[in-house]
């Protein structure tokens, strides 16, 4: 049976998915990488935003594509980091 995935957990699927493109990630891709409808990708794409773990770049063409910033990438490492303990303890 397949575990329900948390809001961090997520972001987290995101971001390293956004990582693994080159900073290059177009918004469909994430979204199915990240397992999400179009209405849950904009909603947390627009959290992401917000809270300036990714940027978003426009190509001439007004194709966007997504990148992390430093915070982002400070969060990829300490949600590792996180994970490594809990799992450490056998708390997942």
């Amino acid at each position: 049976m397949s575990e329900k995935r948390d809001r961090i957990a997520i972001m987290n699927d995101m971001l390293e998915f956004i990582q693994g493109k080159g900073d290059k990630a177009k918004p469909t891709q994430i979204m199915y990488r990240a397992n999400l409808s179009h209405a849950m990708l904009q909603e947390y794409l627009g959290e992401l935003l917000k809270k300036e773990l990714v940027i978003e770049r426009k190509s001439k063409d007004g194709k966007r594509t997504y990148a992390l910033t430093t915070k982002g990438f400070a969060f990829l490492k300490d949600y590792r980091q996180m994970r490594g303990f809990l799992e450490s303890y056998d708390l997942t």
